[in-house]
């Protein structure tokens, strides 16, 4: 099976809320260690951690989505040379030139790595400002034709309202596509819901401060919510 996960950045940074929590990581990279063996893992990580740049309206719109490019690439350095003292391969790739810290983008030499159980981080989201890091996550599922999404948060699936502001809240174990389109829900943004609608592209949501819910995703105790292609 070739699964891709998205990691918050938040998440990695665990309590303190920025940089990394290196406990955090060691546990997210044993988990993926334990899958690795009988799945092809790819990983795309968020750069909230680092930095939020659409908060300030000082500046420009691009070169803030360029600074959370780059934000996105110091994760995937760090969490990959936490997943090789793990005992994993990792390869790190980006849309982009980024001089020799990272290879650049190629579906060929992605499935290569893959098929020889690398783990390998996408980093630097699409490569092009306005579009976020659950654009690149879909658009990465479909250029390696990954079998289904992974999405770790700090919320334990899908729900018709937020359950931080409405108690009574409920969570979809189950949910299509279509109707998480319908709906409206912000699970991930419009723009990649809708690629993943139309490319039948399947999420499953979870709470990644939930113990094992990485191996828990994929081995038939899963507790977050199936979003069907």
């Amino acid at each position: 099976m070739r699964i891709i996960l998205k990691l918050s950045g938040e998440a990695l940074a665990g309590d303190k809320k920025t940089g990394f929590d290196e406990e955090t990581v060691r546990g997210v990279a044993r988990q993926v260690k334990e899958i690795s063996g009988k799945n092809e893992v790819a990983i795309v990580i968020g750069g909230g951690n680092f930095w939020r740049g659409r908060t300030s309206e000082r500046i420009d719109r691009v070169k803030a989505d360029q600074i959370g490019m780059l934000a996105t690439v110091m994760n995937c350095l760090y969490v990959s040379e936490i997943f090789r003292s793990e005992g994993m391969d990792t390869e790190i790739m980006t849309p982009f030139i980024c001089s020799t810290f990272t290879r650049q983008f190629n579906k060929d030499d992605a499935l290569k790595a893959l098929k020889e159980h690398k783990v390998v981080f996408f980093a630097g989201g699409t490569g092009h400002p306005y579009f976020s890091t659950d654009m690149g996550i879909v658009l990465k599922a479909v250029e390696i034709e990954a079998d289904a999404v992974l999405l770790a948060k700090s919320i334990d699936g899908v729900y018709d309202d937020d359950p931080a502001k409405n108690p009574n809240a409920q969570k979809f174990d189950e949910i299509s596509l279509e109707e998480l389109v319908k709906r409206g829900l912000k699970v991930v943004d419009t723009t990649a819901s809708a690629l993943a609608l139309e490319n039948k592209v399947p999420f499953m949501v979870f709470d990644l401060n939930e113990e094992n819910s990485i191996v828990n995703a994929l081995s038939g105790k899963f507790n977050g919510t199936k979003v069907t292609a």
